[in-house]
């Protein structure tokens, strides 16, 4: 552990030419060496408080030698002590970027050596195509990072270095002054009636037939229909509860799946038509059928509303490649999973639901925020409100 050189624990304070104050002390190691360390502020009263906190951790046994510590060091004792508080799914993300992206590439580095030309360099180097040893020995080649997984890495950055500055570890934030790469925003692929025809003909007995049928029409993330429990949906009143999803959660040992948290937190109320409601009774009596065909192999110990035959949890890699194989029979397989929920919203808006009606379905934080994503199609019909007023107007004039 480390120890006061000087008996009475104070130090030594100077005032600096440059007219700022220094606080030194000293440490020894486990090998009896000696470190000498310093503190700087403004003013002596400053300094004198910094000062202090260093030689009462010495003397609990709680320091940590700062101007030593690695980037790698600080990503420990940030999640361990400031991450507290957010959603265990946020957390999983912030670790997973940790773990994969900033401890292997920057984590050997000294926190207070860090610059932001390192920082850029890292972002720039994280979209090349990389050569990487696999498990089994052999080299791959593994695509680089999108501009929006870029943005992703670069918010876990900045949050963790603005820690480190709050903490006083670091002067300044050295992500603050990186040039992130311009996001393209991704070409909206929604279905058009003829497509739509096509897709549900496509998908008729189909074994995921029922589970595309209602996310299409509900427009539900895909987290949240695998994730969907027989508890939260309401026949009487047709109306579903959406207040989790499942998501494959890298803090688990073998990344398993788990419940978490809703992407904004809040609970929300679908009152989809009722076609929808009768393809959930079909769910659940072919549930039914498989639990009697199985017997004890069959177990839904989760109560979900979409499983395979023996009960088991779907997973998203499964759902959304099953899609696109079905996708591809008719010509489609341009479009995403992500895109079926699109198609809903375009749907609601084209059949006069309101933007807001429209926003609480997606479960957006804003209507705002669904305007700008929906802008499009306000836009058109606005346009062809218009017309339909010009053609009154025409009709009714004289």
């Amino acid at each position: 552990m480390s120890k006061i050189k000087n008996a009475n624990g104070q130090g030594h304070i100077r005032k600096r030419n440059d007219r700022q104050w220094e606080g030194q002390y000293s440490t020894f190691d486990a090998n009896g060496k000696r470190h000498r360390h310093s503190v700087y502020g403004s003013t002596q009263k400053e300094v004198q408080q910094k000062l202090n906190s260093k030689l009462n951790d010495i003397i609990n046994g709680t320091y940590i030698k700062t101007d030593k510590m690695t980037l790698a060091e600080w990503c420990d004792i940030w999640e361990k002590d400031y991450l507290g508080d957010i959603k265990a799914s946020t957390y999983d993300q912030y670790d997973y970027q940790i773990r994969i992206h900033i401890k292997p590439t920057l984590g050997h580095y000294k926190l207070q050596k860090i610059t932001p030309p390192m920082v850029q360099r890292f972002y720039n180097e994280s979209m090349k195509e990389r050569k990487v040893l696999g498990k089994n020995g052999k080299t791959r080649t593994t695509k680089g990072l999108s501009p929006k997984s870029v943005k992703n890495l670069h918010g876990v950055m900045h949050k963790l270095f603005n820690q480190a500055v709050a903490c006083r570890l670091i002067p300044n934030n050295p992500c603050t002054a990186c040039k992130l790469p311009r996001i393209e925003k991704q070409e909206m692929k929604t279905l058009n009636d003829e497509q739509m025809t096509l897709f549900l003909e496509a998908i008729k007995d189909d074994e995921y037939e029922n589970l595309y049928f209602v996310d299409v029409f509900t427009g539900m993330r895909q987290g949240e229909i695998i994730g969907l429990t027989w508890d939260c949906v309401d026949f009487d009143k047709k109306i579903i509860r959406v207040e989790k999803q499942l998501r494959k959660s890298h803090a688990l040992a073998g990344a398993e799946y788990a419940f978490t948290s809703l992407k904004n937190g809040k609970a929300r109320l679908i009152r989809p038509s009722s076609d929808v409601f009768d393809v959930l009774k079909k769910e659940r009596a072919k549930q039914a059928k498989n639990k009697l065909k199985y017997g004890s192999s069959y177990e839904n110990k989760d109560n979900l509303v979409f499983t395979n035959k023996i009960g088991e949890h779907l997973t998203a890699v499964t759902v959304y490649n099953h899609l696109k194989m079905i996708l591809k029979t008719i010509n489609l397989d341009d479009r995403r999973f992500h895109d079926l929920r699109h198609t809903y919203a375009t749907i609601a808006l084209q059949n006069g639901d309101n933007i807001k009606t429209v926003s609480k379905n997606l479960g957006h934080a804003t209507v705002a925020f669904t305007l700008d994503v929906y802008g499009h199609v306000s836009e058109e019909m606005e346009k062809a409100s218009a017309d339909s007023m010009h053609k009154y107007i025409e009709k009714v004039s004289v």
